[in-house]
């Protein structure tokens, strides 16, 4: 997430500095308000033999579809227990049952501040000892898990734990709301459309037809996936079925919020409503005039958009939405609600957000920003939240020719500094727990093998699940972060796990070495990254990474890299080495008359003879002059000078084109 806006003169990032906000908040979504059942013993609280047999038994006990129960756990947690760790909604287990107050009281990524790429600690914005709220104080949707407690007779420590009482929390939670539906028990799963779409709390009618779509979607379609506690869990395709959608129209909804003069951009298969960023003049201290927090534009017709900049929040909903309506902070273009997948628009997407600290990608990207916190491993991303925002990216890239790619959907942390300065302050979210390769299913686009075992470029692809390199730095603790899947290798100067991790030389100019860091990219390759081979020895692949060989360990039984196809580029012939820069400005020759000429810095890499890179896109020098509040003084600056763009190192890059040579990887 962007960090507080500067001045408003163009500074190259503008300024951006992450601002860590890790509030729980109590109002982001309406209460869920279930009828009282008698509380009862439940057979989920025993030890069962499996959490398919849980499920099984929950489903019987409390007369709910196994399916429709299995359905719902999977958009909340894809039927994972995360070990009994809240997710950033402050919801515990496989059935997301909300517990906030003791998520706040007890999760450490909430108490402790988390530490950056340079080692520095960013503190917490106040004590989550103090003032901690009562329970009475927040609504329905933050403590289903009280309620479920209620429902069950069973401990809410045991709810919180586990698996199985969680299951059976979150079956008497369905069964309590088709009672308030008026509804009678039924083992037809298209009777129950209207308890599910009541499950996560959203209050909005809108909001709570899309969970319930998706539920059913996954119902129909059926689904089977290892656990992370290496529970196999399977539920099988249902594929007539047809909901009862009518039953959204019963009590305890809102009215779908209405897109508000039409501006939500967003496909008909999402929730998405309409919360402007303000376009605003305003003063600074000095008194000297400034505006925020987005730029007017219209693109596409001024600007091709070349990208899709997937962040993470660092803050709750309802702190997000804040922030974003402040005409002093910064702006995005979508936020993506956890809970329920819940979309919120802001910036139309012709217009600029100030949202990935390189002016240049700017100008070209739609920002979307998912509620989440980066060192919170636990802190999960729910598959709700997943899948609208692959809905999401789908209708964007169709809408603007986007290619389904990780050369144009890219995290913030792949975006490059545009200086050498601005290097060490680049932003690292959504960070090594986002998984790559999931989102990239959903859109239709997954990562395979393209090419034959010797390809001269590898696709990176690690077993999301199985893969749990160490991380450091999720908190002030000292402690090791906790395992969890990964989409990122680690990359060593050598063949070997003891070998020093490569170094990177714009993150630590002093020449310091990389960490273990969560928040340090300087030496990790991530899902869908594409990158040239440089060597193979045994287990292990070398990869031309900021100008070195790069090693990271690809088995064969367990590979964390795939064979591909694609182009790359390399030194002309007889050249020095090439210099690479982090934005594809115009050269000086092309600024008209009254438009500063923006500098091309090199950045403190180079592309050496003999090495190869990725080769992302295309592109001509363009600039997008925006100084001014009254958007007809903005011009866009064209020129002739043509860039590649490449995957230098975990963040990408920019060569000129008249310094390399473009060829086939070889296969």
């Amino acid at each position: 997430m962007p960090g507080p806006v500067p001045a408003h003169p163009q500074a190259p990032s503008r300024g951006f500095v992450r601002r860590r906000l890790r509030v729980l908040t109590a109002a982001s979504v309406a209460a869920l308000l279930l009828p009282l059942l008698p509380a009862t013993a439940d057979a989920g609280g025993r030890e069962p033999d499996s959490l398919q047999e849980a499920f099984a038994r929950a489903a019987d006990r409390y007369q709910v579809p196994e399916s429709v129960l299995l359905g719902v756990s999977y958009l909340q947690s894809r039927w994972d227990g995360h070990r009994g760790a809240p997710s950033v909604s402050g919801g515990y287990g496989p059935m997301h049952l909300t517990d906030a107050r003791t998520a706040l009281a007890e999760d450490p990524h909430h108490s402790h501040g988390a530490e950056d790429a340079r080692g520095d600690t960013a503190r917490e914005t106040r004590r989550v000892a103090d003032a901690l709220p009562d329970p009475a104080d927040l609504p329905g949707r933050l403590r289903t898990l009280e309620r479920a407690a209620e429902l069950t007779g069973l401990d809410e420590e045991e709810l919180r734990r586990d698996p199985a009482a969680n299951v059976a929390g979150g079956a008497a939670l369905l069964a309590a709301a088709q009672r308030e539906l008026g509804l009678p028990p039924s083992d037809d799963p298209a009777q129950w459309y209207g308890a599910v779409a009541r499950y996560p709390g959203s209050g909005n009618a809108r909001a709570a037809g899309v969970f319930a779509d998706e539920v059913f979607d996954v119902i129909r379609k059926g689904q089977r996936r290892t656990t992370d506690s290496g529970q196999r869990v399977v539920l099988e395709g249902d594929p007539d079925l047809a909901p009862r959608t009518a039953q959204l129209d019963g009590p305890g909804l809102r009215p779908a919020s209405p897109a508000r003069d039409g501006r939500v951009e967003c496909p008909k298969s999402v929730s998405c409503e309409w919360i402007p960023a303000p376009y605003e003049e305003y003063a600074n201290p000095d008194g000297s005039p400034n505006y925020g927090n987005h730029d007017k534009a219209d693109r596409p017709a001024s600007q091709k958009i070349d990208y899709i900049v997937v962040h993470d929040t660092e803050a709750t909903w309802d702190t997000t939405l804040s922030l974003v309506q402040n005409p002093k902070y910064v702006s995005w273009h979508y936020s993506l609600r956890a809970l329920d997948g819940h979309i919120a628009q802001h910036v139309p997407t012709q217009d600029v957000g100030w949202h990935a600290g390189n002016w240049y990608v700017n100008a070209k990207s739609v920002g979307l920003e998912h509620e989440g916190f980066l060192t919170a491993p636990d802190a999960w991303y729910t598959e709700a939240m997943y899948r609208t925002s692959a809905r999401l990216v789908r209708y964007l890239a169709h809408r603007y020719d986007i290619p389904l790619d990780r050369q144009h959907i890219i995290g913030h942390d792949n975006v490059p500094g545009v200086t050498s300065a601005h290097i060490p302050g680049m932003h690292t979210d959504p960070g090594p727990y986002w998984d790559w390769q999931h989102y990239f299913t959903l859109l239709g686009a997954p990562f395979h093998p393209t090419a034959g075992p010797g390809s001269e470029l590898v696709t990176i692809r690690p077993d999301y699940d199985e893969h749990k390199p160490l991380y450091t730095r999720c908190d002030a603790s000292g402690q090791p972060c906790p395992p969890h899947g990964s989409g990122a290798v680690r990359l060593h100067t050598g063949p070997s796990a003891d070998a020093p991790l490569v170094k990177d030389a714009g993150l630590r100019p002093g020449g310091a070495d990389s960490t273990t860091g969560v928040n340090d990219t300087g030496a990790r390759a991530s899902t869908g990254q594409r990158y040239a081979v440089a060597e193979r020895r045994g287990e292990w692949t070398a990869i031309w990474y900021l100008g070195q060989k790069a090693w990271f360990h690809n088995p064969a039984g367990a590979p964390t890299a795939v064979p591909s196809r694609g182009l790359v580029v390399t030194p002309k012939e007889g050249a020095g080495p090439v210099p690479v820069y982090g934005r594809a400005y115009p050269e000086a020759s092309a600024y008209p008359e009254g438009i500063p000429a923006q500098a091309i810095s090199p950045l403190p890499y180079t592309v050496e003879a003999g090495q190869t890179y990725a080769l992302g896109l295309r592109t001509k020098g363009e600039y997008y002059y925006a100084k001014t509040f009254d958007p007809a003084n903005h011009v866009v600056v064209r020129g002739e000078e043509e860039y590649y763009q490449i995957q230098l190192g975990h963040r990408v890059a920019f060569v000129k084109a008249a310094d390399v040579t473009v060829r086939p990887a070889r296969r």
